[in-house]
């Protein structure tokens, strides 16, 4: 248990797999760990151009390749990226970063130029596989990156400065940026964070519900060690969190179940002190109107624009 003025890292436990592997693309793709410390050395550019085409050659539907990568360099940029990101360290030393972006304005120029009807901007359809398109060739990078030898982070939180992106990266109407990926050498191996087994995860032919202790215990597997220490300040933060998404009297069930407890469990810490439940879902309303500025109407019904 973590002391009381620690937070355990919201990542889970390290582990040594120890586990034998048929080849080693097994061994990299089940071992590989999110690399947040990294080293000074540069990535050569022929080490650089075999990335880009491991992101060029992924699947992507109806092989339209609906998306673009920004390579960042520039050490203020990088600084600048880190501010807006949450002030996460790794951004800016890292020696590159790359900006994944669905990009339909590349294919609604093609269309243009070859007097083809498009819509892509408009149809949620297009979006969708899109955002899976933009999401594969990123990992592609990430999967090639650890086979020579980089490490590698997601950054997920470019979604709280869209619109500075927009400026930053100049991305015109039809560029959304998806996620940031850092890229380098580790100064050490990462360890590989512990995960629910394949029995929770994979369902045979249909959904089913394991049972609630099963549940319980898989959750308890994965974070052992994820038992945050009582505190008044932590509690006060719970409770208010109940409150806003559900009631007092849910609050109380919520404190009682932890003072049974003696700790935080993780699932409370996750979604009562980390991701908290009631500011979570804030600016949805948001997000659709900053997709609207984008050049993009996925949410709204289709008006066709008469041309010539």
């Amino acid at each position: 248990m973590a002391k009381k003025d620690e937070m355990p890292s919201h990542h889970g436990v390290k582990y040594e797999s120890g586990g034998d592997f048929p080849n080693p693309t097994m061994q990299l793709l089940i071992e590989r760990a999110s690399c947040r410390s990294f080293s000074d050395k540069k990535i050569p550019a022929e080490t650089m151009q075999l990335l880009f085409e491991a992101a060029t050659h992924a699947p992507t539907g109806g092989n339209l390749q609906p998306f673009s990568i920004i390579k960042i360099e520039n050490e203020a940029t990088k600084r600048e990226l880190t501010r807006l990101c949450g002030d996460q360290g790794f951004i800016s030393t890292a020696p590159v970063d790359l900006l994944f972006c669905i990009d339909w304005r590349r294919l609604g120029r093609w269309a243009d130029l070859e007097m083809a009807p498009f819509t892509a901007t408009s149809s949620f359809r297009h979006f969708w596989i899109a955002f899976q398109d933009t999401i594969i060739a990123a990992q592609n990078i990430c999967t090639a990156a650890d086979s020579l030898g980089l490490g590698s982070v997601y950054i997920g939180t470019v979604l709280e400065c869209f619109r500075e992106l927009r400026k930053m990266f100049e991305l015109p109407d039809g560029v959304f940026p998806v996620v940031l990926l850092s890229l380098g050498y580790p100064k050490h191996r990462p360890m590989p964070r512990r995960k629910l087994a394949v029995e929770t995860i994979v369902h045979n032919e249909k959904y089913r519900d394991i049972d609630d202790d099963s549940l319980v215990r898989a959750y308890n597997e994965k974070y052992p060690d994820l038992k945050i220490e009582i505190t008044p300040e932590r509690l006060k933060a719970i409770r208010q969190v109940c409150e806003t998404v559900g009631s007092a009297e849910f609050a109380d069930k919520c404190l009682a179940h932890i003072k049974d407890n003696g700790y935080i469990s993780a699932a409370q810490r996750y979604f009562g002190l980390h991701y908290s439940a009631d500011t979570m879902p804030e600016g949805n309303e948001e997000y659709v109107k900053i997709t609207e500025d984008f050049g993009f109407s996925w949410f709204k019904p289709f008006e066709p624009e008469k041309t010539k």
